[in-house]
């Protein structure tokens, strides 16, 4: 979290990170439907997994959420329930 807070990026003000944070967010929505489309994204019965790690997704997108909005002082939970209607409308 450290790395990510506030005055670790030269020029650019709050508002600016707490906009591509929030763009992230929908960049990661918007590549959903891609992943799961693509061959790589059947699960595997030898690696208990997806041949993509795309059983890590989620997870990751929750970590690294928490993280870029803790630094922001923005409601998390929120976020993500925004993530998921983007999701949703994208599929």
């Amino acid at each position: 979290v450290t790395a990510l807070s506030p005055g670790s990026a030269e020029g650019s003000s709050p508002e600016e990170d707490y906009k591509v944070s929030c763009l992230l967010l929908v960049f990661v929505a918007v590549s959903l439907p891609l992943l799961a489309a693509d061959p790589m994204s059947l699960y595997n019965p030898e690696l208990d997994g997806y041949n993509n790690n795309l059983h890590c997704l989620a997870k990751a997108i929750v970590q690294v959420s928490a993280a870029l909005f803790t630094v922001h002082n923005k409601n998390i939970e929120t976020h993500l329930k925004e993530f998921l209607l983007v999701s949703r409308a994208l599929s």
